[in-house]
C-alpha cells in the first residue's frame, strides 16, 4: 500500500469512526440534562409521570454510554495508529485536554452509577436530584475537552517551532485558542438540542402507535420546549461561528459559500449547482447576506478563494454540508415553535398524525445535522490536519494494513449499532409505561396515573 492509499483509508476509517461515535456522544452529552430537567419538573410539580420519564431515560442512557465508551476508545487508538506524525508533533500540546476528557468521563460514570443505584432510596427526591448535577456536568465537560482538541487543530496556539520541533509549549494557551469559544459552545448547545428532539421523536412515535397515555404527551411537550430553546441558542452561536471563520479561517467560509472573488457587499448563496468553470446556477442568492454574516455590515469586504493557493482550498462540496446543517436547524426551530404555539392556542392540527410524523422525522434529521456539521468542520479544514503547520498527507501512517482495519472496525460498529438498538427495544417493550405506573401505584399505594 502506497502512502496515498494509506492516507485515503486512514481518512475513511477516521471519518467512519467519528460519524458513528458522534451519534452516541451527542446523546451522551444531551440526555443527562434532559433527565435532570424531567426529574426537577416532577419534583416541583409532584408529578410521577416526569419522575418516571427521568427514570426510563436514565436506563436507556446507560446503553448509549456503554457504546460511546467503546467508540471513544477507538478514536483514541486511531489517533496514535493512523496519525502518528501528528501525535508526535502535537501530542505534548493537546495531552492535557485529552486527559481531562477522560477524567470528566469517570466523574460522570461514578455519579451515574450512584444515581441509578439509589432510586427510591431517598425520601427527599431533591437529594437524589443532586446526584444528576455531576453527571450532567461530566457529560458536558467531556464534550468541552474533546472539542478543545479539535479547536486546536483549526487554530493551533501555545508553542513555537524550532528546527521542526515544538518548544515553549503552553498547554493552557493551546486550549484557549481562538476557535475554542465558538466550537465548544456550538457542540454543547447542539448536543442538548439534538437530544431533546430525538426524545421528542420517540414520544411522538409512541403516540402514533396508539399509546395515547398522558405520559407520552408530557414527554413530547417537555422535549419540544427544551429543543426549541436550544435551537435558538444554536442559531445565535452559529452566527458567531460565521464571524470567527471570516477572521481566522476565511478560506473555509469562502469555500462554504462559493465566494470566489474578494469583494464587498457579498451575497449569501444557498444551495445551487457549481459548473466546471465555477459558475453558480439555480441558487438562491441573498444580497449583502455574506457580508452581514461575516461582519454584521452589509458593505463589509469578504475574502474570497482568489486569495489562497489552489492546493490549500477546501473541497467545495462543503457548501452543501453547511447549507443542509443550517436548513435542518431552521426547520426544527420553526417546527417546535409551531408546536408550542399550537399547544398554547389550542390548535388541533399539532396533535394530528401528519404533524406528529413531522416531529418523528425531526429526530433523525437533527442527528443528520450533527453529522453534516462535523463533516463540514473536518473537511473544511482540508488539506490541513494542523492548520498552516501540518497537512493530512504528512500526518498519516504508511502502514499497509489500514484497509483491513477499516473492515474490522466497520464490523465492530455494525455489531454495536444493531446490538444497542435490539437491547433498547427489548428493555422498553418488556417494561411499558402503563405497567411501570401500575407497579409504582401498587408499591406506593396510590394512583399515579
Amino acid at each position: 500500500m502506497g502512502n496515498e492509499e494509506a492516507v485515503f483509508f486512514s481518512r475513511v476509517l477516521t471519518e467512519t469512526t467519528l460519524s458513528f461515535h458522534i451519534i452516541y456522544a451527542t446523546i451522551g452529552v444531551g440526555v443527562p440534562l434532559m433527565i435532570m430537567i424531567a426529574q426537577w419538573v416532577g419534583i416541583r410539580k409532584n408529578d410521577e409521570h416526569y419522575i418516571l420519564l427521568a427514570r426510563r431515560w436514565a436506563r436507556g442512557f446507560v446503553i448509549t454510554v456503554a457504546v460511546g465508551v467503546v467508540t471513544g476508545t477507538a478514536i483514541g487508538l486511531q489517533l496514535s495508529l493512523l496519525w502518528p506524525n501528528f501525535m508526535e508533533l502535537a501530542g505534548n500540546v493537546i495531552a492535557l485536554p485529552l486527559f481531562m476528557e477522560t477524567f470528566a468521563f469517570f466523574f460522570e460514570a461514578i455519579f451515574l452509577g450512584i444515581y441509578l443505584y439509589t432510586w427510591d432510596r431517598f425520601e427527599n427526591q431533591k437529594k437524589h436530584l443532586l446526584l444528576l448535577i455531576p453527571v450532567a456536568l461530566g457529560a458536558a465537560f467531556s464534550a468541552v475537552f474533546i472539542t478543545i482538541v479539535n479547536a486546536f487543530m483549526n487554530a493551533p496556539r501555545g508553542f513555537d517551532i524550532l528546527n521542526g520541533e515544538l518548544v515553549n509549549i503552553s498547554p493552557l494557551l493551546a486550549m484557549f485558542n481562538p476557535a475554542m469559544p465558538t466550537k465548544v459552545a456550538h457542540v454543547v448547545v447542539t448536543a442538548f438540542m439534538t437530544a431533546a428532539f430525538v426524545l421528542a421523536a420517540i414520544a411522538a412515535f409512541r403516540l402514533l402507535r396508539g399509546s395515547d397515555h398522558v405520559y407520552h404527551k408530557k414527554a413530547l411537550f417537555l422535549t419540544m420546549k427544551v429543543g426549541f430553546i436550544f435551537s435558538i441558542g444554536a442559531a445565535i452561536i452559529g452566527d458567531f461561528s460565521g464571524k470567527y471563520l471570516a477572521e481566522y479561517q476565511p478560506e473555509k467560509l469562502a469555500a462554504a459559500e462559493w465566494h470566489f472573488e474578494t469583494t464587498d457587499k457579498a451575497e449569501l448563496i444557498l444551495m445551487g449547482v457549481l459548473t466546471e468553470d465555477n459558475e453558480v446556477k439555480y441558487a438562491l442568492k441573498i444580497p449583502y447576506g455574506l457580508s452581514i454574516l461575516a461582519a454584521n455590515n452589509p458593505f463589509a469586504e469578504v475574502t474570497g478563494l482568489d486569495q489562497f493557493p489552489e492546493d490549500e482550498v477546501p473541497p467545495l462540496y462543503i457548501h452543501y454540508l453547511f447549507n443542509l446543517m443550517v436548513f435542518i436547524g431552521m426547520w426544527m426551530s420553526l417546527l417546535s415553535a409551531v408546536f408550542l404555539l399550537g399547544q398554547w392556542r389550542g390548535w388541533k392540527f399539532v396533535a394530528s398524525k401528519w404533524f406528529r410524523w413531522l416531529i418523528v422525522l425531526g429526530g433523525p434529521l437533527t442527528m443528520l445535522a450533527i453529522e453534516f456539521g462535523w463533516w463540514f468542520a473536518e473537511v473544511g479544514r482540508q488539506p490541513w490536519i494542523l492548520r498552516d503547520i501540518m497537512k493530512v498527507s504528512d500526518a498519516a501512517t504508511t502502514s499497509g494494513q489500514v484497509d483491513s482495519m477499516l473492515i474490522l472496525f466497520c464490523l465492530l460498529y455494525f455489531v454495536l449499532g444493531v446490538g444497542s438498538i435490539v437491547v433498547l427495544r427489548r428493555m422498553f417493550r418488556r417494561n411499558p409505561v402503563e405497567k411501570e405506573l401500575e407497579d409504582r401505584h401498587a408499591l406506593k399505594g396510590r394512583d399515579v396515573r
